[in-house]
């Protein structure tokens, strides 16, 4: 889990976690298709979303409940274009990436997990640690 260090146990029992910051590199100089791109390469789970999405609020809910705190960010119109274009031209808001790949959207998210195939996807790309699951 980027960003998550973890110290413990403590003398009651408890295990303190530690929140580290995250820094995003922006460079304005950068086309909006390059700098999907490089976020996408550069963070284990992306997702990109319009501003006040209710539907990204759910995939981030349904992510931090296993465990995984995804980088989310909220494109801009000419932004969103450029991420339809990658996409192949379909609905882009919200848009899950997971080690690279596109995912889709919340529903392809939500059968990923009934199917029990989206821990093991997220283990795959280091975003959720085996050790950290309930056998």
């Amino acid at each position: 889990m980027q960003g998550l260090r973890r110290y413990g146990p403590l003398a009651d029992g408890g295990v303190r976690l530690e929140l580290s910051p995250i820094a995003l590199a922006i460079d304005v100089a950068e086309s909006a298709e390059t700098r999907i791109q490089r976020l996408i390469s550069e963070n284990p789970v992306i997702i990109f979303s319009r501003s006040a999405c209710c539907m990204c609020h759910v995939m981030k809910r349904l992510l931090s409940t296993i465990g995984v705190h995804p980088t989310v960010i909220e494109l801009e119109e000419d932004e969103m274009s450029a991420l339809k274009a990658r996409s192949g031209g379909g609905s882009v808001s919200p848009a899950l990436y997971i080690g690279g790949a596109c995912v889709g959207g919340l529903e392809s998210l939500v059968a990923l997990h009934l199917s029990n195939n989206l821990v093991p996807m997220l283990v795959e790309v280091g975003a959720l640690r085996n050790e950290l699951l309930i056998s």
